[in-house]
């Protein structure tokens, strides 16, 4: 073997050897215990919840559009949670639905005080619900409720220029979607 090609077969034979050193620099331990999907309680998900990304169809668009006083919404973001945009005769009204499988009422309430929000127990159709209101803002509010089956789920309404009772929308939606999931 030439002096040129030795070095080569030593640099290739070097960097394989630096790999799995790289790799297991590149680790990390996760604390915690793997939870099974369902596990947050109930009897698994209902029908509204089995897919990803559907539980943004749990009502329909004109069902929102009617709840908030809208002409009209449209869809914006869909992920963990689901955004419209809506305008009617009180102009432009933003809605926001979540539904965490393995959320708890406790720690939205815990999160709301932690952001310094007003907070009052309320029940949607029976259930344990929690209205939360951001300080200094009276045109949105956000009902989060159990979730008929597992997990809780949220609808916050912000309208921009007044408008209907936000609350009262969340709350409707809120109801709705307990009507439409069980």
């Amino acid at each position: 073997m030439n002096r040129g090609r030795g070095r080569r077969w030593a640099a290739a034979l070097a960097g394989l050897l630096m790999v799995p050193a790289l790799l297991t620099g590149c680790t990390r331990t996760i604390e915690g215990s793997a939870v099974p999907e369902g596990a947050g309680g109930g009897d698994g998900p209902g029908p509204e919840f089995t897919r990803l990304l559907t539980e943004c169809d749990a009502v329909a668009d004109e069902k929102i559009a009617e709840a908030v006083g809208a002409d009209y919404v449209y869809r914006g973001f869909f992920g963990a949670i689901c955004r419209w945009d809506g305008e009617g005769p009180s102009g432009v009204v933003k809605i926001t639905f979540n539904w965490f499988e393995t959320g708890s009422l406790d720690h939205e309430r815990a999160a709301a005080e932690e952001l310094g929000y007003e907070i009052e127990n309320t029940t949607i159709e029976g259930r344990r619900a929690l209205q939360m209101r951001r300080p200094g803002d009276p045109l949105s509010c956000g009902v989060s409720s159990g979730a008929s089956t597992t997990g809780i789920f949220g609808w916050w309404v912000q309208y921009t220029s007044g408008g209907a009772d936000p609350c009262e929308a969340a709350a409707t939606l809120a109801r709705l979607t307990l009507n439409l999931s069980s």
